[in-house]
């Protein structure tokens, strides 16, 4: 039986917005989330946003609190 993995990608939120800045995750590395769940709270130009989960399974973190990532970026991955 495969596995089916779920990248989470920094979305493209505007033109000018290249990078996020990671606030704080909703869900712990190793967590369960659940599809639509907001697993992840980000800035972009001091406005903050949540990012829901686009699959249910288990989270594996790639990105850390305070980091900045590019638009395009795989900052976790659910399986």
């Amino acid at each position: 039986m495969s596995t089916q993995m779920t990248q989470v990608i920094v979305p493209r939120l505007g033109v000018t917005i290249t990078k996020i800045r990671i606030i704080e995750w909703l869900v712990a590395d190793g967590g369960s989330v659940t599809e639509g769940e907001p697993i992840l709270v980000f800035a972009t130009d001091k406005v903050q946003h949540e990012l829901p989960a686009a699959a249910s399974g288990t989270v594996r973190l790639l990105a850390q609190v305070d980091d900045e990532c590019p638009v395009g970026a795989v900052i976790a991955e659910i399986i």
